[in-house]
């Protein structure tokens, strides 16, 4: 091949590839069919006042068997969530940039406004989720979640904006199925979603197995215990593994940033900022197998992380520490108060690393 001719070819490859759009490897098996439906033309009116949760539910059930795309326009969609929206497998739930999803006022313990429930092949993009706590009629309860994830695989949530919900803004977790056997959600990806002002959690990740959280915002979360931006807590009788945070900012919630407690193994919290939480920036009790690495951890009011008993092979590389844990002092009882924390060990904790790549700013 002439050096000329090999020239164009090689450009023109170049081009070719710098043109195509690549689906990341963790959601090229989001699969489904090619129908359409629209929520408008099943009634809802997103006026903000009319109940539109009905019509977004025919318009899920119109899809045919292999799927599809139900389309939200912009609007403002009142949601009863104790009816809930229940998602399909094989499907998108698209919506506009301005739909808005506005969970109706109730006294429920539990009630969800997206419920991806033992299903398969979902997606859930753009939009906003917003939650009734300011306007929520009980006083009990703490599961008022915006997305309800469990017993699902190969779920992605992406570019949705959820707050002000009575529980968390977003749970993962297992299913309950005949004979009593918990089946955990697998393959689930959180990517560039914004969690803010909700109750209990931002996220929630409970019983379950390789769930990735990208590029992401957890903030502001404050109202019941344990008020975390992340909660990594599987329910007894299971697990959590296979779990990244990665690129995420985790601010202002009313207890730790992110938590891994316990049956928590092979969890990674990744190049993250973590800052302004009351509680530690990350907290890990129970935890075994994680790594913490490449994050900017600083003027969390506990301490930057605390390795509670019962975590063993944690270990801390490439972080940034600066300025966590309370002022030195005394306590109302008179006791000396230490001061900065940026790393606090129990001596029941086994095999901690702390490598000498970490950066203490004070």
């Amino acid at each position: 091949m002439p050096d000329r001719t090999r020239r164009r070819f090689t450009q023109a490859v170049v081009l070719a590839i710098s043109s195509c759009s690549f689906a990341p490897a963790w959601t090229a098996g989001r699969e489904r069919g090619g129908g359409a439906q629209d929520v408008r033309r099943h009634g809802a009116r997103g006026d903000g006042t009319h109940d539109d949760t009905l019509a977004f539910q025919a318009a899920i059930d119109a899809l045919p068997t292999d799927g599809g795309t139900v389309n939200v326009p912009a609007g403002d969609y009142l949601i009863d969530p104790i009816v809930g929206v229940q998602l399909r497998s094989r499907m998108l739930l698209s919506m506009a940039p301005g739909a808005r999803l506005l969970a109706k006022p109730n006294a429920a313990e539990r009630a969800y406004v997206l419920n991806a429930h033992r299903v398969h092949d979902v997606e859930i993009s753009g939009g906003r989720v917003i939650g009734e706590r300011d306007a929520h009629k009980g006083t009990t309860g703490e599961w008022g979640h915006g997305v309800m994830i469990r017993g699902a695989e190969r779920i992605t949530v992406r570019d949705l904006h959820v707050s002000h919900c009575w529980g968390d803004g977003i749970s993962i977790g297992g299913a309950k199925v005949a004979g009593g056997a918990i089946v955990p959600s697998r393959d689930v990806v959180i990517e560039r979603v914004q969690c803010v002002g909700n109750r209990r959690q931002g996220l929630t990740i409970g019983r379950s197995r390789r769930v990735r959280v990208y590029d992401s915002s957890f903030l502001d979360t404050a109202g019941t215990l344990p008020a975390c931006g992340i909660d990594v807590e599987p329910d007894a009788g299971d697990v959590a593994e296979d779990i990244l945070i990665e690129r995420c900012t985790v601010r202002g919630n009313r207890g730790a940033g992110i938590q891994l407690y316990k049956r928590v193994a092979d969890a990674t919290v990744r190049d993250c900022l973590i800052e302004q939480n009351r509680g530690h920036g990350v907290l890990a009790l129970g935890a075994s197998a994680c790594v913490i690495e490449g994050n900017r951890i600083r003027r969390n009011g506990l301490g930057g992380v605390g390795v509670r008993p019962g975590s063993r092979e944690v270990t801390l590389a490439r972080n940034e520490f600066a300025d966590n844990g309370p002022s030195p002092g005394r306590t109302k009882d008179g006791r000396a108060r230490p001061g900065k924390r940026h790393v606090s060990i129990a001596e029941s904790a086994v095999a901690i690393k702390v490598n000498a790549d970490n950066r203490f700013l004070d």
